[in-house]
């Protein structure tokens, strides 16, 4: 996450110019190939580009129906523990209809003509309670901040050796303290800055290369604590409310209902949504494939708050015509059997 976090920080003065980036055949393809950025960047980067005049409606629309957002990180990060195969499997297979899907869909609005309506919005100017946070900030910006990039770095070779069953023996039980400590340290990062700050992902800017490496850590922290409360809630339903094998039963019986309420819940805003249908695939056992893609072509990710601020019901119809499409391909998938 961090790595890609830089790249588009990197990338940042290629999208500054007032037209279109690539001849007006290819954004639809430039906008879904965006979206493929595993992330939210690419979604962040698509909503600018539109609204710079670089991107047209068609691509902006495409790079939307690609994403998975974070949720993208669950899959690609599977260790040992999980089917790691499966879940690259699940993502390349997911990638690839988000990616067939966008394109199409992205070539009939400009087809049609279909533009969002700008609108100017007037900043809402609000008192700084920096003073009264002082000691959440601190911890977020610099105690937080460089004790999740410190953990991240221990981590980082055993967790690339686990993706082949692997590990450093001499480390072993020092790895497991530390990743408990990151997953705390991580929950109340999260807490502290989205109820305390009251800050979103992405709510600032990334203007410097600190600033970018520290809004990719709230995205570590926020994707570690919808992980952490997903994997809680599901295991506590399937093993404690209802039974593991009553569960594999109902996953059978019922994909229908399971493809429209992973639909539902990618659509939520932001990316949390898709993060909880990627947990439930790589955990639940017969989860089907078509939730997975449903979800992935209804969430939006982080992007779609910019559209957010700047008309509430366009980017509403925008966030329910995705809805529909995940539904339609995603009743279609299970019916191809996937």
């Amino acid at each position: 996450m961090i790595g890609f976090a830089l790249i588009t920080y990197a990338s940042r003065e290629k999208f500054k110019r007032k037209d279109l980036i690539g001849p007006k055949w290819a954004q639809p393809i430039i906008g879904a190939l965006l979206g493929l950025i595993p992330g939210c960047g690419g979604t962040i980067v698509a909503a600018s580009m539109y609204k710079n005049g670089n991107l047209t409606f068609g691509g902006l629309f495409a790079a939307f129906i690609t994403t998975l957002g974070e949720g993208s990180f669950v899959l690609l990060g599977a260790s040992d523990e999980a089917d790691v195969a499966a879940n690259l499997t699940a993502f390349a297979v997911v990638s690839v209809v988000g990616l067939v899907v966008g394109i199409i869909v992205g070539y009939v609005i400009d087809v049609m003509g279909i533009k969002f309506r700008k609108v100017e919005i007037v900043p809402e100017i609000h008192s700084s309670s920096l003073e009264e946070n002082s000691a959440a900030r601190n911890f977020i910006e610099n105690i937080g901040f460089y004790l999740i990039v410190a953990i991240a770095l221990f981590l980082a070779p055993g967790s690339i050796m686990a993706l082949w069953g692997g590990s450093i023996e001499a480390i072993e039980e020092l790895t497991v303290w530390v990743a408990i400590s990151l997953t705390v340290i991580s929950i109340v990062y999260y807490f502290i800055y989205r109820f305390i700050l009251k800050e979103d992902c992405h709510a600032g800017h990334n203007d410097n290369l600190r600033s970018t490496l520290l809004h990719s850590i709230e995205d570590i922290t926020m994707v570690i604590t919808y992980v952490f409360i997903g994997l809680f809630t599901a295991n506590f339903i399937i093993d404690v409310m209802i039974g593991a094998e009553a569960f594999e039963v109902w996953m059978r019986k019922s994909g229908f209902i399971v493809v429209t309420l992973a639909a539902l819940i990618g659509a939520t805003p932001g990316c949390g949504g898709m993060i909880a249908v990627a947990v439930a695939f790589i955990t639940i056992g017969d989860f089907p494939m078509a939730a997975l893609i449903a979800a992935s072509i209804a969430t939006s990710g982080d992007g779609i708050f910019p559209l957010l601020a700047e008309n509430k019901k366009d980017a509403i119809l925008i966030t329910v015509t995705g809805l529909i499409l995940a539904l339609i391909v995603g009743y279609t998938a299970l019916g191809l059997g996937f």
